[in-house]
């Protein structure tokens, strides 16, 4: 796994890195790095494999798994962004007054299974979501 893994996919103008979601897309894409480089560096032996994928409706993300390591059962760290013409109903249900607004969203999140039965689960989601 390197840094310099980029997920190939057709993006809105919006998201330059001169732009506000440009520049929350890279921060998100680079937090999943160095989380990955730091994880497989503390266990040692297991590596991140990588999935990207698409979403027809705009947006896609990697997804990354590492399995079988010294310190880690299991594991994954993933970065999505997604956007869309339309709000999800569960916001338009809150916020009628929303109706034919537009939306972003994007995230890193992980979750960490230790080998050691005495160890917790770790589970962390880091997201951002733009309407309008």
């Amino acid at each position: 796994m390197t840094a310099s893994t980029e997920t190939k996919k057709t993006t809105p103008l919006s998201l330059s890195l001169g732009s506000t979601q440009g520049r929350v897309s890279k921060f998100m894409q680079d937090i999943q790095d160095e989380i990955c480089q730091g994880l497989e560096q503390l266990d040692g032996i297991g590596k991140f494999k990588e999935d990207s994928w698409e979403r027809p409706g705009g947006g896609g993300g990697r997804s990354r798994v590492i399995r079988d390591g010294a310190v880690f059962e299991q594991g994954g760290v993933n970065f999505s962004e997604v956007w869309g013409e339309k709000l999800p109903p569960s916001i338009l249900a809150q916020r009628p007054e929303a109706e034919g607004h537009g939306f972003y969203a994007t995230g890193t999140s992980m979750v960490l299974h230790p080998k050691n039965p005495y160890v917790p689960t770790v589970h962390l989601n880091y997201r951002y979501f733009e309407a309008g």
